[in-house]
């Protein structure tokens, strides 16, 4: 007599796929033979297993509808019967994601892109806005996305029946074991193209070149990354698109050095006007502005232009303007310069100066002392 597999899972007939799933895994709880030894129960649970297997199988299943024998006679008495669902069953204890099982979506997320915006430092410092080509992939016109030609759609994959996945039965310790991997027909969709969008052969997007306008915010500099949010390639199938980053690349300038928000210059004047002052023109960011370079100006000194540096990012304010100053020595004198140089010298008292050492300015031979003294 034919088994009701619907009452050995305490399901009803109509019952739904999932409902099944939930019968099995709730019963494989309770029988499984590492939870109950006893030798009845491991007998009850190849029943539970065996009647899963075939109402999970929707041919199966049918066949058992109309009274006949799923498993073709060979019967569930065998090891764990016909094909052994393990990876239900480490659904069942486990709780494995079975929201992964059956058929994937075709629309995936697009890649993310990236491209190199050259600025000027003027550019970087205060902001701009640029005029981008992006060569990108966006959203096939023609079939919006779904691949299939116009007045065509997907059918269902005849190999899996829609499931996305076929079964394997294999021998193991535990006897036959049934495996599921993704369709090799459908790739595991679930349904294939037979005519695919002759625009984007299938694919859901083509590819382009589109401008768009960006706005560059002041205070960024070199190596300074700008996320676009969905401004990237549109996915396969239609999918959302990824982001689009802006990679900052800021081209040295002539005259100033960039230190975070600060600006570095080095101006040279000779020895005379180091010593009785004097005042030059310099071209800033801002414009020509007029730098007082006091008497006595001593050669590696920081004249400060404050807030002439460039935009903080994201805040308010501006770095500074440092300017290092380089005094001059003359290296050739014709004799008149000579003589007036000699003249104030004597004026100075300063023919033969006795020079003045800073700390730890010693000569080659102090040093060789010190270290043969252990000092």
């Amino acid at each position: 007599m034919a088994k009701d597999y619907y009452a050995t899972l305490g399901v009803r007939r109509d019952a739904s796929q999932e409902e099944i799933k939930k019968a099995y895994r709730r019963l494989a709880r309770e029988l499984h033979p590492d939870v109950n030894p006893d030798p009845a129960t491991q007998e009850r649970f190849k029943e539970i297993t065996a009647a899963y297997e075939v109402l999970s199988d929707p041919q199966k299943r049918q066949m058992h509808d109309m009274g006949g024998d799923p498993f073709g006679g060979a019967g569930a008495g065998a090891g764990f019967g016909a094909g052994f669902p393990f990876s239900d069953i480490m659904d069942a204890f486990f709780g494995t994601a079975s929201a992964s099982r059956g058929p994937r979506s075709r629309a995936r997320r697009g890649r993310n892109a990236t491209i190199r915006v050259e600025l000027d430092l003027a550019e970087s410092g205060f902001g701009t806005t640029r005029e981008l080509v992006v060569d990108t992939a966006i959203l096939c016109e023609v079939c919006q996305g779904s691949g299939a030609a116009a007045g065509t759609h997907p059918d269902t994959c005849d190999m899996c029946h829609g499931r996305g996945e076929v079964s394997q039965v294999t021998r193991s310790f535990l006897g036959q074991v049934m495996t599921s991997r993704p369709c090799p027909q459908c790739g595991g969709f679930g349904s294939v193209i037979r005519h695919p969008c002759q625009e984007c052969s299938g694919d859901g997007r083509v590819r382009t070149r589109r401008t768009i306008k960006v706005r560059i915010p002041a205070g960024v500099e070199d190596g300074t990354h700008i996320q676009l949010a969905g401004e990237g390639e549109v996915g396969p199938g239609g999918g959302p698109p990824g982001d689009l980053f802006l990679e900052i690349v800021e081209r040295p300038h002539p005259t100033f050095e960039r230190r975070g928000d600060d600006l570095h210059c080095t101006v040279s004047i000779p020895m005379t006007a180091a010593a009785l002052g004097t005042s030059l023109t310099m071209e800033t960011l801002d414009g020509p502005e007029q730098i007082d370079v006091r008497p006595g100006t001593q050669s590696g000194q920081v004249i400060p232009l404050y807030a002439r540096g460039v935009q903080r990012l994201n805040e308010s304010g501006r770095g500074d303007l440092l300017i290092h100053v380089n005094v001059e020595t003359p290296l050739k004198l014709d004799p008149e310069q000579e003589e007036l140089l000699r003249k104030l010298s004597q004026l100075r008292g300063e023919e033969r100066p006795p020079g003045k050492f800073a700390p730890g300015q010693q000569g080659f031979f102090s040093r060789l002392k010190d270290a043969f003294n252990g000092r």
